[in-house]
Order: structure tokens, then C-alpha cells, then sequence
């Protein structure tokens, strides 16, 4: 077999970082290797080299792997755009939006074009690490699954189960699965792993010998909580810091209910100057906020509903009486305009929604999606940008005549008459170190993270040490050979 699978006991046991070490360790092993993720879930989304998205945890993963993120990779993904609907994008292209409940008639389509792409990627490389999504316990969710265990059988992919035990309960998480699982399904596991354990790993001993017994299945090791996973991308904006350190410019960034490619910030959290932290729903925008940041989202004209019904409305225009800051990136862009019109109903009910005002700008929500990686110039600090656009919409309007950038001759973006309000559709901005650099020093902020890509890809060589460390990683790579 070339190809190993790691599912997991249920959503965020750590599958996403423990695929993204399992490439980093075989890369260094001489083997070519791809991520591959069947079906995800998420709005944070990356541009791919060939000129679609998927989840941001396998651009990550494709890192790690030494590769240029590709669309086959995660050729599934689903963005929740309503509490029982998302978006469906197959091979990288929006294909439609559906209820939950319509989403299982598309699910044999949607299987071939799954296995596709898994030929595809096991035809290029050497090995295949394959990350489920949520849990194969869910067995109501087993007919005509493409994530789990319907993927792992239907290629004949060996699985492995981590469990976490963080939150308690680990023992009852994997003897729980076997004791659930089909049995056909349950033969396809080879073994289990326990991640994020804090403390003495020997006084679980007698808990994993309990798993062993009780499941059958044999063990992988017991990896220890690894805390500079907080200085990778993340793809759960759950993991966004609530707090800030207490001192430094502070920006504070609002937890949209649908908040998409929240990883802009990542960053900017690490700016020793820059006290970073997010506003969760029913709190306040704080008062001492330097510059607060609508970030993207699914859903923009939901989520400046929402937006509204927390008060942050009223508090925004008190931050801008103040003499306070606002970028808008990407929705939150379109938000800060006059009006945001809906006619076709491409994010939801046809209609239109007011904006805050604060940009002299409309925008038109359209059914074409732009996705792609861009050049830019900043126009205030004359500095580049290097980033990507991932979105839906034409904004147009007075407030254009002062741009955020410029793009092959084209401006972006727009800025208030006083240069206090921002917007963009610019993602992924800040990762460059000029930019990142020279627009901190506008608000009189001197930079102190001298190179972030460096950070990201150190993280990754000690994630992969600490696996090295703690897991029998010879073990789990010789199942996919």
C-alpha cells in the first residue's frame, strides 16, 4: 500500500498537525509525499497553484510535504454558509450550495471525484498521508461517506486512530469507536495513537494497556501537547487568542459567525509590539482598541447582521470618534461600504443589506468567484505585497479614488479621506515581512518578527522531531508501504 490514513476520535484531536508532521518526517526520509484530505469543512481556504482552493490545513500539509498546494489534495470542500448549508466546492470550483440534507444525493458524485484525485496525487508520490474529518464513530453518517471509513475502504487505505486526551475520556474514545464500528470497517484500523497528553506520559501506562486489551488494536505511542502548534496557520478559529498579552498596539479582530481565513492574523499575533485578540460574540469592541479588523467571511451580508446584533455597529463608530482604525479585509471590506446588493441570491435571500458607511463604496455580490494569487504594491508605504484573492463580489464607488494597492496597474482596495478606515480583498498580506513591517511602522509600531516563513517552516522541523521523539513514526510509515 502507499498510503496511510489518520482519523480521528472526534473533531480537533490534532489530525491535521499530526498528517502535517507524518510529511515533514517522510520528506526527510527521501520520500515524495502529498496530503490528502477527501472531505473538509472549513471557510478558511487557500488558493492553489492551479487556480482553486482547499482547506488551508492541506496547504499547510503540502508545506510540510515540500509541494505547492494543489486542488486534488482536499477535493472536497464544504463551507458553512448557514447553521444546515454550505457551499460545495469539488476539485477546487464552487459547484452549488445545498441544505445538509441535500448534500447526501450529491455524496455518490461527489465520491468519484474523490478517488480522481487520490489516483491522481498515489500516481505522483511515493506515499499518501490522508486525514479524515470529525469522527468514524458517527456511523449515521456511514452510508455513502467519503470522509471516513467509506474513503479508507473503498481505496483499501490502512487507518490509524488518534485520540486526544486533553479533555479526558481518551480510553472511552477508542474502545467506544471499536465497540461501534462495522466490523469490516473496524478491520481496517491497524492501530491507535494518543496525542496532546500533558504530564508524565508513564502515568498512563496502565491506560493504553487498557486500549490494547480492550480494542485489539495495537498501539503507536503517546504524544506529548506540543505548544508551538499555536505558530502554524490554524484552520479552527476556536484556537484565535480571546486575550491579549496586556501592552502593545492593540488590534482587536471581530469572531464573525461565519469568519473565513482568520490565519491573516496569524502574523500579526507574533509581532512582539502587537497585542492581538479576538471579540467574541455578546462582548464589547474595547475601548483602548487601536485598529479593529473586520476579517473575511462566508456570509457578508449574514454576518453584518450579525455584526449589528452584538452592538459592535455602535461601537465601531465610537472607535472611529475616537480617532480609532478599521481595516476591512475581504467581506469585512465589503461591509465598511454604503450597501452590499444581493440580486441574485448568490450568498442567501435575494436583496440587499446597508453597510456601516464607512467607505464611500457599493458592492454587487455576483455569481463568478475570483481565486487567485497576486502581486501587489501598497500604495501608502510603497512597499509589495504578496497574497491571494478568494471571493465573490464587484466593489465599486468615490471611495476607490484612494486605493488600498495596486495590481498590475489595477487599484485595489480604498481609503477613507483621513487614512484611519482600510479595506482590501488582500489575504494572507502580513506573511510578508516588508509589508507587514513597513505598515506597523505607519501606526508607529516597530517590527520585531524579522521572517515568519522561516518561523513557519522551523515549527514544522520541530513538529516532526517531536513526533520522531514520542511516536514510532518508522511503524505508522512502514503500514502505508
Amino acid at each position: 500500500m502507499r498510503a496511510l490514513m489518520i482519523q480521528g476520535t472526534g473533531s480537533d484531536v490534532g489530525k491535521s498537525m499530526l498528517v502535517a508532521g507524518l510529511c515533514r518526517a517522510a520528506v526527510r526520509r527521501g520520500l515524495s509525499v502529498a496530503p490528502f484530505k477527501p472531505q473538509n469543512m472549513s471557510n478558511n481556504a487557500a488558493v492553489t497553484a492551479d487556480g482553486g482552493e482547499i482547506g488551508r490545513a492541506q496547504a499547510l500539509q503540502a508545506r510540510a510535504a515540500g509541494l505547492e498546494p494543489l486542488t486534488d489534495m482536499n477535493p472536497v470542500l464544504l463551507k458553512p454558509e448557514t447553521d444546515r448549508g454550505a457551499q460545495v466546492v469539488v476539485q477546487g470550483r464552487r459547484l452549488t450550495s445545498t441544505s445538509a440534507r441535500d448534500y447526501w444525493d450529491l455524496k455518490p458524485r461527489l465520491m468519484t471525484a474523490v478517488m480522481e484525485s487520490y489516483q491522481r496525487l498515489r500516481g505522483a508520490h511515493d506515499l499518501v498521508i490522508v486525514e479524515g474529518a470529525g469522527s468514524p464513530a458517527e456511523i449515521n453518517l456511514r452510508r455513502g461517506d467519503i470522509a471516513n471509513m467509506g474513503f479508507a475502504r473503498a481505496a483499501d487505505v490502512p487507518v490509524v486512530l488518534a485520540g486526544c486526551i486533553d479533555r479526558g475520556g481518551v480510553i472511552a474514545q477508542i474502545v467506544g469507536t471499536k465497540a461501534v464500528l462495522d466490523p469490516a470497517d473496524a478491520a481496517q484500523v491497524k492501530g491507535f495513537l494518543i496525542n496532546k497528553f500533558r504530564g508524565d506520559p508513564q502515568l498512563f501506562d496502565d491506560g493504553y494497556a487498557e486500549i490494547v486489551a480492550r480494542s485489539g488494536w495495537p498501539g503507536f505511542g503517546v504524544l506529548p501537547w506540543f505548544p508551538e502548534a499555536g505558530r502554524l496557520p490554524a484552520e479552527d478559529a476556536l484556537t484565535l487568542p480571546r486575550q491579549g498579552r496586556g501592552s502593545g498596539f492593540r488590534i482587536v479582530c471581530l469572531a464573525l459567525s461565519r469568519i473565513a481565513n482568520f490565519d491573516d492574523l496569524d502574523p500579526l499575533g507574533q509581532e512582539p509590539g502587537v497585542d492581538l485578540s479576538l471579540v467574541a460574540p455578546g462582548q464589547p469592541i474595547p475601548g483602548d482598541a487601536d485598529l479593529v479588523i473586520i476579517p473575511g467571511t462566508k456570509s457578508t451580508r449574514g454576518d453584518l447582521e450579525f455584526l449589528r446584533a452584538q452592538g459592535w455597529d455602535i461601537d465601531l463608530a465610537a472607535h472611529v470618534r475616537r480617532g480609532g482604525h478599521v481595516l476591512g479585509i475581504c467581506g469585512g471590506y465589503q461591509m465598511l461600504g454604503q450597501v452590499i446588493r444581493d440580486p441574485e441570491g448568490i450568498e442567501g435571500p435575494a436583496g440587499e443589506t446597508p453597510g456601516l458607511g464607512l467607505l464611500d463604496v457599493e458592492t454587487v455580490m455576483a455569481p463568478d468567484k475570483r481565486l487567485t494569487r497576486v502581486r501587489a504594491t501598497h500604495l501608502p508605504t510603497a512597499t509589495p505585497i504578496e497574497g491571494y484573492e478568494i471571493h465573490i463580489g464587484r466593489t465599486e464607488g468615490p471611495g476607490r479614488a484612494r486605493p488600498f494597492a495596486r495590481i498590475d496597474g489595477q487599484d485595489e482596495g480604498a481609503i477613507s479621506a483621513n487614512g484611519r478606515i482600510a479595506g482590501s480583498y488582500l489575504h494572507g498580506m502580513f506573511t510578508g515581512d516588508a509589508f507587514r513591517h513597513a505598515w506597523l511602522g505607519g501606526f508607529g509600531v516597530a517590527a520585531g518578527l524579522a521572517d515568519y516563513g522561516a518561523g513557519v517552516e522551523a515549527v514544522l522541523d520541530r513538529l516532526a522531531d517531536h513526533m520522531e521523539a514520542h511516536l514510532d513514526v518508522e511503524g505508522l510509515l512502514a503500514l502505508a508501504r
